[in-house]
């Protein structure tokens, strides 16, 4: 028998709730991403993991929540906890192999794509494997063609996120990115969901409920963690300043050998002086070279016999 399938049984308020939830992974892993970039080697490793971490949590979280209004009227559905749990980690590790591919190697087309395609077929994997966790009276069929298409834009929405994470400069900008993030994640799970159909088993006669009270409990550790890590995002120094995009800054130290590193250019390891296209000039030495020129003048006038004016 066919199963009748409401994929919005709340209304819309699971597919919004599981828009921001992605929006907000997005956010929390592009901030860290980008912290990366301006830190310090040791602490890299670091960034790019808890970026990873928030956006595969973000991704998950979106899944599951967007999962709580899916029912099928002729039978009930729970989940499998540890296939659900091996989804989220499925999600976290293939994101963060994208993002340690970008975070070290840039966006150059050959490691963008191959992250893109790696990160992109792990996320369409972790729905699919969601999917596989459920337990219900019947079985699930997929349409091909709209699993292709699903497919497709996890992909594409993977590599525009990986691109992102180390390419989009500023607060809003990256805001922004992470709105579109959300869209696509939001989009490539409904649209896996078109191609699901149920047939039940005949001799099922149960009614059909909501999955809230198995879901929830599941949820309750990813949405600590998304907690968490928006805390350390909010209350780091540098991102609360809006100073953590990699840039040079003038600073003023000593070089190999004694030199000044200035703004407009610095010493190199032997004191060679690499400029940045503007000449400096300490108008202090120049001032200095000229007040000795002249007590230098004053004395030679006045040692020489010639000098004496009446």
């Amino acid at each position: 028998m066919h199963g009748t399938i409401d994929g919005f049984s709340y209304g819309m308020v699971t597919p919004l709730v599981g828009y921001v939830m992605a929006c907000l992974g997005s956010a929390l892993g592009l901030r860290c991403t980008v912290r990366s970039l301006g830190t310090e080697r040791a602490r890299k490793p670091g960034w790019l993991a808890l970026g990873a971490a928030s956006i595969g949590c973000g991704i998950w979280t979106m899944h599951f929540i967007a999962m709580l209004g899916f029912q099928v009227r002729e039978t009930p559905i729970s989940y499998d906890a540890p296939l659900t749990f091996l989804s989220l980690f499925v999600a976290v590790v293939v994101v963060g192999v994208g993002v340690f591919i970008v975070g070290y190697l840039g966006t150059r087309p050959a490691p963008l794509l191959i992250a893109g395609l790696l990160t992109g077929l792990g996320v369409a994997g972790m729905h699919y494997l969601g999917m596989a966790a459920m337990r219900m009276n019947g079985q699930i069929a997929y349409a091909p063609a709209v699993v292709v298409v699903s497919v497709v834009i996890a992909v594409v929405a993977a590599t525009a996120a990986l691109w992102a994470a180390v390419s989009v400069r500023g607060f809003l900008a990256s805001l922004g990115a992470s709105v579109v993030m959300g869209v696509a994640v939001t989009g490539m799970h409904y649209a896996g969901m078109a191609a699901v159909s149920v047939e039940v088993e005949a001799a099922s006669h149960a009614v059909g409920g909501s999955s809230l009270l198995n879901v929830l409990p599941m949820l309750v550790g990813p949405l600590i963690f998304l907690v968490l890590a928006a805390a350390v995002v909010m209350f780091d120094p540098l991102l609360i300043m809006g100073d953590d995009e990699p840039r040079r800054r003038p600073a003023h130290r000593k070089g190999a050998q004694g030199g000044e590193l200035g703004e407009f250019g610095e010493f190199g390891e032997f004191g060679e002086f690499h400029e940045s296209g503007v000449s400096r000039i300490d108008i202090g030495d120049v001032v200095s070279e000229e007040v000795w020129d002249v007590r230098e003048t004053s004395t030679e006038t006045l040692a020489s016999p010639n000098g004496w004016r009446s």
